[in-house]
């Protein structure tokens, strides 16, 4: 069996996420998804999600492409997880390319291309704007 390894935070799901998992499944027979967890996101990532871990756990458990979700707790652990997951190819997008070659001595590395002009960066810009033209088409009809 081939094992396939991708991390991320997975909050405000859309369909880049799914063309993601989609592609990382198809290089194998099993994928396991590793995601940051809210301390992790907030402490060292700096993120904030709209969506808490065990929202986002229970979502990417429901996609058939995924066999597994696993907690990322800190940036070191991406070798121990491919020794004690047994991961045969471990799988990013490719805006992160390059980082994660050190994994080439444990495991093969792939990164994939993006999905264009979808990010969660995009989605959440887009609520902000469809929010403020809500709220200025209220202050206008008031007027």
């Amino acid at each position: 069996m081939k094992k396939v390894l991708t991390y991320g935070t997975f909050d405000l799901l859309h369909h880049g996420h799914i063309r993601l998992l989609e592609r990382a499944r198809s290089l194998g027979d099993h994928l396991t998804v590793a995601i940051s967890t809210d301390k992790f996101n907030l402490e060292c990532k700096n993120k904030i999600c709209a969506y808490s871990y065990e929202e986002r756990k229970h979502i990417l458990e429901a996609i058939r492409y995924v066999d597994q979700v696993i907690p990322e707790t800190h940036w070191e652990q991406k070798i121990e997880d491919v020794k004690n997951h047994e991961i045969d190819i471990f799988v990013m997008g490719d805006d992160w390319e390059g980082h994660f070659d050190f994994l080439q001595e444990y495991c093969e590395v792939v990164y994939l291309p993006r999905t264009p002009d979808i990010s969660t960066t995009k989605v959440k810009k887009m609520l902000a704007e469809k929010n403020l033209a809500k709220d200025q088409k209220q202050i206008h009809e008031k007027e």
